[in-house]
């Protein structure tokens, strides 16, 4: 299949398990006199732990048994806050807020009952969070203040659908947070809100700062800098751009005319905050890297970027800049840079079990789809002379991205003589708002129309093999797959991670945070039925001709597993080869190392089995 170069790295090539094993995740740094804190995943046993960096040493703050995971609008995020000498966190199991002294100790209960929390910010004595509170026909959200000392909770904002980001400032007197309404998601169209405390502790009414509706905007990480001013980020110009207020009314601070987040499908994100009257700290995006910068209202961006191309949750004091950072050689590090001598030091993570001249590094692709462009990451094949066998990575979301990281699967896919191509189509993150907006009632064909051009021009430019193109993708990005594999005669087969089989469907099962996504998507599914039957895969069955290989969590609440048995029994009455792998203990987005280890090897057999069969 592959004839190696004579001066190619010799390395063991990695096993599945070893690449599943290695991919180990951070979330949710936060800094501040008691230390840095962080979650930390591990694959092994798929539980979220808490951990604290002081006076020199990393420890685990997290007892067995519990796992520091909210999943509040099913995504979750913000799943603990630091509070005094305290932790409270979200513990996964039941949703409820446990409290945990810093120096060790038994989690203790805080809340009581079938609410579920996220976005935990701690100030001026209190937890704020969102709250979820189970309800039919649908969920009700709402902003909540648990009082530390007692657990007395308050009710901050409700009324709207959904609620994001709550914060404090000016020494506890304004209350600020994002929310939305149906039919909107919060990268369409949210306001930012703020209240003023009256003298007997309550709120006044609040009001809409940003978002209003005369211009359509996004609005993400409300936050106060030390005089009380509000800060946010904002698409109202075309891109996540941190504003300010002023006297004057909002105005836009100086910054890159690039996105400075991502799409907040979690709770608690953080890529910008400022630092002063004149600077800022930001990450943003340029072709899909990643910088970082403390950015001057007059003044030179500093620029402390240096080999990663990722950061998420962004902290600082005096003297250090604190991320979790990535870069295409190192996999994931909780890292902080001297803010004099730009010196980095990696507190957590980071280890790659890859010398980096094994490395398959990514390439930037911007090529013509469409009446435009779209973009993406090509990692090469390793050891092989020529255009290689290619696997197309299709992200979920589907407003997601990939980013230009050390991800072990795709080098997994890369030391076995493929070479890999993600594909950030028309509708993904971190390009513009424009860019994003570009799917709009428009899923299942400009994703696909993306996904095919950029199988032909890997081809043109003689990067791959375009007759030996696979597809593959989970949630979202598995409805993409198998539109593909339906609508386009390009792909040899295809592989669908608790991928979307009929939108419809789900539509009707899904939960309320994306209960209105489908309209925007693709259409209101009774007065648009004839474009959603044009655009289901399942109605469509007899049209795949080539070999698929399922995988789906049995107990996923997103894409049911019903959609997946059906399609898999779709195309086995056409007599399509088909393999489907269902396991009992996942939801949707697997986590248990035994089983993604099992999924990746799976998915490669399946494909060399056909190559082998072509005498490839």
């Amino acid at each position: 299949m592959t004839e190696t170069h004579a001066s190619s790295p010799v390395v063991e090539p990695l096993s599945a398990a070893a690449a599943v094993a290695a991919s180990i995740d951070f979330a949710e740094l936060k800094a501040g006199p008691a230390g840095v804190f962080w979650s930390e995943y591990r694959p092994e046993d798929g539980a979220c732990r808490l951990w604290r960096w002081h006076g020199g040493q990393a420890r685990c703050l997290t007892p067995d048994g519990f796992s520091a995971r909210s999943r509040v609008y099913e995504y979750g995020g913000g799943s603990f806050c630091v509070a005094d000498q305290e932790l409270v966190f979200v513990n996964d199991a039941d949703q409820q807020l446990y409290r945990q002294p810093l120096e060790g100790g038994e989690p203790q209960p805080l809340t009581h009952g079938r609410y579920r929390y996220g976005g935990l910010v701690f100030a001026e004595g209190l937890v704020l969070a969102v709250e979820e509170q189970p309800a039919e026909p649908v969920d009700i959200h709402r902003l909540v203040a648990i009082t530390l000392a007692s657990g007395a909770r308050q009710v901050l904002a409700e009324g709207a659908d959904f609620y994001a980001s709550p914060t404090l400032g000016d020494h506890g007197t304004r209350l600020a947070w994002v929310e939305w309404s149906r039919p909107n998601q919060p990268w369409t169209q949210t306001r930012l809100m703020c209240a003023e405390r009256r003298a007997d502790g309550g709120w006044y009414m609040p009001v809409c700062l940003a978002g209003d509706g005369v211009v359509p905007e996004s609005l993400q990480q409300p936050c106060f800098d030390e005089r009380g001013r509000l800060h946010c980020l904002t698409d109202r110009n075309g891109f996540w751009q941190p504003w300010r207020e002023s006297a004057d009314g909002w105005q836009p601070l100086p910054s890159a005319l690039a996105d400075h987040a991502g799409a907040p499908w979690q709770l608690g994100a953080s890529s910008f905050a400022p630092i002063s009257d004149d600077e800022y700290l930001a990450t943003w995006f340029e072709e899909g890297f990643a910088r970082l910068g403390i950015c001057r209202i007059a003044g030179p961006v500093e620029d402390y970027t240096g080999a990663y191309s990722r950061f998420r949750s962004l902290a600082f004091d005096a003297d250090w800049v604190y991320a979790i950072a990535e870069s295409p050689t190192a996999p994931a590090a909780v890292v902080r840079i001297h803010r004099h001598d730009h010196r980095a030091q990696t507190l957590a993570g980071g280890a790659s079990p890859l010398p980096v001249k094994a490395v398959s590094q990514p390439v930037p692709l911007r090529f013509p789809s469409g009446d435009g462009f779209a973009y993406g990451f090509f990692y090469p094949a390793l050891g092989v002379a020529g255009p290689a066998p290619v696997v197309l990575f299709i992200h979920g979301g589907p407003t997601s991205s990939f980013y230009p990281v050390l991800d072990l699967r795709v080098q997994f896919w890369a030391q076995r003589g493929f070479s890999v191509a993600q594909l950030n189509y028309r509708g993904s993150t971190c390009y513009g708002r424009a860019f994003r907006q570009a799917l709009h009632l428009r899923w299942g064909e400009s994703d696909v129309e993306d996904a095919c051009a950029l199988v032909r021009y890997l081809g043109e430019q003689g990067l791959a093999d375009p007759s030996q193109a696979f597809i593959r993708g989970s949630s979202a990005g598995g409805y993409t797959t198998l539109c593909a594999l339906a609508f386009a005669d390009v792909f040899r087969a295809g592989a669908s991670l608790y991928g979307v089989s009929d939108p419809a469907a789900l539509a009707r099962a899904t939960h309320k945070f994306e209960a209105d996504y489908l309209d925007w998507l693709i259409g209101e599914p009774v007065q648009d039925a004839e474009r959603y039957a044009a655009r289901t895969p399942l109605v469509h069955a007899e049209r795949i001709k080539v070999p698929v290989v399922f995988f789906q969590g049995a107990l996923d609440k997103v894409v049911v597993p019903e959609q997946t048995r059906s399609m898999v029994e779709a195309l086995e009455r056409q007599g399509v080869p088909v393999e489907a792998h269902y396991y009992p203990q996942e939801r949707h987005g697997f986590r248990q190392a035994v089983n993604l280890a099992h999924a990746l090897e799976a998915e490669c057999r399946f494909y060399e089995r056909l190559l082998e069969r072509r005498g490839a």
